[in-house]
């Protein structure tokens, strides 16, 4: 019977991408739990592999293989004890730079710690072993595949990375005895960058750059950005904590929103630099190039092809005086369909997204705001600040825990300024004990969203509004905090020397927004209360997320939520005169 490579598919994940990243010589000790990975290689004239029982000898023997040739060599062993045999030769690697990827089989690390013969830990090793170690489950879905081309990506670019060494791959077999698969999976080989390294081409087709939240920016690394997009005809989507203020850039959250999408979300090519974003969905991009000082395999995107372990400076002044004939007008797209949805923004009932569309175009010049995370960001995240204005958010850990407290330490380093907090009401409440500081000043201004829960959770975008029952009474925490009390806010921080005031309608609000965006110095920091309804929340983003859509994608896009869930049904009723009971499928 002819034997071709195991079914297995993070075996053949793993086969491909050595072959990919040129590992040819390869040392496999005898056993029974390599024997899908080592059967699979030995059919395939790439590989030149060679035996030895005996596994400390084979990892001495590809120490001495490796320095002689000056290149990667692997290792193949079974379960039970073999690998521990690899420690004394891959100490000996990791000292003397040798690179030695150490391919250790084992069973599922479900089995570990049930009695089950041959089972033991490989998920910690001594610092001084491997570079790196991970582990190749068995794949059951697309996630996992995903996830085992990343990770033994990770592991075969480390041997070079920073200097050269050992690295561990814990490979996870089901002892699967057919080896009818005649080709390897076409797999993602990702590769990694330095400026002594020649750089591959600037592809041709649409580029975008996404900036994710990002540290201060400098003059120079701004101007080279927009250097960049002006020979390439690209674009600079961004996070609104991005801080990017070059003449490229384009605010695209509400076009992207929109249900019938086009191509400007779908760039040929992606440079993503910065770090955590909620705003990333909008790009959905076909090849993805990472630039960061770290070299880390930061895939967001499933896509990501080369990772460039520079300054964004150096990357974006490389590519900027590279040739170029690229003339897609990507830029001016973007543009031109970002401004068409903007003239067509909607009338909205009394929310968080209406309250941003009053407030984004009065905030002070040079003043600073600190976004909550979830609704505020993604509230604010439809509107362009001006330019002046600096913007934060705790996104690095995505938690609700410190967005005012944060706020109140960049007030006090920098007491000249005046800062703006925008949060929800389950945050208000969890940070509220750092408005007792007596360090406060008086350039705070807090902007609190109160609907008495966490919204999130019932909008029409979330699964569990629709298929969960009674979201309040544990997902979204509702009922806490006095359910939007009067009175609980104000004579909290008024006690604490804030001045207070508050909203429930339109009218209102816009009565006390010259107060609270007046860029003097007034006596007391303020609170601003503002009181919504959780269905309003819903519809405001749920409107927006229409502009562009004619009935037929507007009904087809909305159907099975409100089959669930009626409360949108007077919207479309007076917008289409129209009733959900006598829709008939087109």
């Amino acid at each position: 019977m002819e034997q071709y490579y195991s079914d297995e598919k993070n075996v053949q994940i793993l086969i491909a991408l050595l072959k990919a990243h040129g590992v040819k010589r390869i040392i496999a000790s005898p056993g029974s739990t390599n024997v899908t990975f080592v059967g699979s290689i030995q059919q395939d004239p790439f590989f030149e592999i060679f035996s030895c029982v005996d596994e400390r000898s084979a990892a001495y023997m590809a120490c001495g293989m490796a320095a002689e040739i000056g290149a990667p060599v692997a290792l193949s062993c079974t379960g039970a004890t073999a690998s521990r045999n690899y420690f004394s030769a891959l100490t000996e690697a990791y000292y003397r730079k040798l690179p030695i990827i150490a391919i250790t089989s084992t069973q599922d690390i479900s089995r570990i710690g049930h009695l089950i013969p041959q089972t033991i830990y490989r998920d910690s090793q001594p610092n001084d072993v491997v570079k790196t170690s991970v582990y190749l489950q068995n794949v059951k879905d697309e996630q996992d595949e995903w996830d085992c081309m990343i990770k033994a990506n990770k592991a075969l670019l480390e041997v070079y990375h920073h200097g050269t060494g050992p690295v561990h791959i814990n490979l996870a077999t089901n002892y699967n005895s057919s080896f009818r698969t005649k080709q390897l999976p076409v797999v993602n080989v990702i590769r990694r960058y330095s400026i002594e390294d020649e750089l591959p081409r600037m592809p041709q087709g649409k580029i975008a750059i996404y900036v994710g939240s990002h540290q201060k920016w400098d003059s120079s690394l701004t101007k080279v950005i927009d250097c960049f997009c002006q020979k390439h005809n690209a674009v600079v989507f961004y996070d609104p904590t991005s801080n990017y203020n070059g003449h490229y850039g384009v605010c695209y959250e509400l076009a992207a929103l929109q249900q019938n999408q086009d191509s400007c979300n779908n760039p040929d090519l992606l440079i993503h630099i910065g770090n955590m974003s909620d705003m990333c969905y909008v790009v959905r991009p076909k090849n993805v190039w990472r630039v960061s000082e770290d070299g880390e395999i930061s895939d967001r995107y499933k896509c990501l092809r080369n990772v460039f372990e520079m300054k964004e400076f150096t990357f974006f002044n490389y590519y900027a005086e590279q040739d170029c004939v690229n003339k897609l007008p990507y830029y001016g797209d973007c543009e031109t369909r970002q401004s068409v949805v903007e003239k067509n923004f909607p009338e909205l009932p009394f929310s968080h997204i209406w309250c941003a569309k009053q407030l984004f175009d009065k905030l002070p010049v040079q003043s600073v705001v600190h976004f909550g995370i979830l609704s505020p960001l993604r509230s604010w995240s439809f509107f362009s600040l001006n330019s002046s204005i600096e913007k934060f958010c705790n996104q690095g850990g995505f938690g609700i825990d410190g967005n005012l407290s944060s706020m109140i330490g960049a007030s006090i380093a920098s007491p000249q300024k005046l800062f703006f907090g925008i949060v929800g009401d389950l945050s208000f409440f969890y940070d509220m004990n750092c408005l007792g500081n007596r360090h406060i000043g008086n350039n705070i201004r807090i902007l609190l969203i109160n609907n008495s829960l966490g919204a999130e959770f019932h909008l029409f975008k979330q699964a569990n509004s629709i298929y969960v029952n009674e979201v309040d009474r544990f997902i979204s925490a509702g009922g806490h905090f006095s359910c939007k009390s009067k009175d609980l806010v104000k004579n909290y921080v008024t006690s604490l020397g804030f001045e207070y005031f508050s909203a429930d309608n339109k009218e209102v609000f816009n009565n006390n927004i010259k107060r609270f965006v007046d860029p003097g110095n007034l006596p007391k920091p303020i609170v601003f209360e503002v009181f919504t309804k959780v269905v309003d929340e819903n519809e405001a983003l749920y409107r927006i997320s229409l502009i562009n859509s004619d009935i037929k994608t507007d009904l087809k896009s909305s159907l099975s939520h409100l089959l669930h869930d009626g409360r949108f049904t007077p919207y479309l009723k007076d917008k289409y005169n129209i009733s959900l009971f006598n829709i008939k499928e087109q």
